[in-house]
């Protein structure tokens, strides 16, 4: 079950979403179906992307995605898919990363969780 979250925590997200793009899984999906382009970054703790996570997915958790972003995608320009469980941590993390000048950021509303309630694959 998914961990309540609080009222200030859940205004800060709707402010983040204001500012950043979101997709759905369903338009990730399309989008890779399509043959688009881009990098997939789960944004959870390590525990849980060891524990299971979406295929061709890599780890930069929210931890230190603002740390370690300019290492691993030196190309502001790079088309970057966030998740994380549900979609809260993945906005904020979006919206940090625009903020750095990163144009092409979106945020996978659903996150991981409505990837495994809608049966799609996972990796462990």
């Amino acid at each position: 079950m998914a961990k309540a979250h609080g009222e200030r925590f859940l205004q800060i997200v709707d402010r983040a979403r204001v500012e950043i793009r979101e997709c759905t899984i369903e338009e990730m999906c399309a989008r890779r179906a399509a043959g688009d382009s881009f990098l997939l970054l789960d944004v959870r703790e390590e525990s849980e992307f060891a524990a299971g996570r979406i295929p061709g997915a890599r780890h930069l958790g929210k931890g230190v995605i603002e740390r370690d972003i300019e290492e691993v995608v030196p190309d502001p320009a790079t088309p970057l898919v966030l998740y994380c469980g549900g979609g809260y941590r993945s906005a904020l993390a979006a919206l940090n990363l625009k903020l750095m000048g990163y144009t092409s950021v979106i945020s996978m509303d659903g996150g991981f969780r409505g990837w495994k309630e809608r049966g799609l694959p996972i990796e462990s």
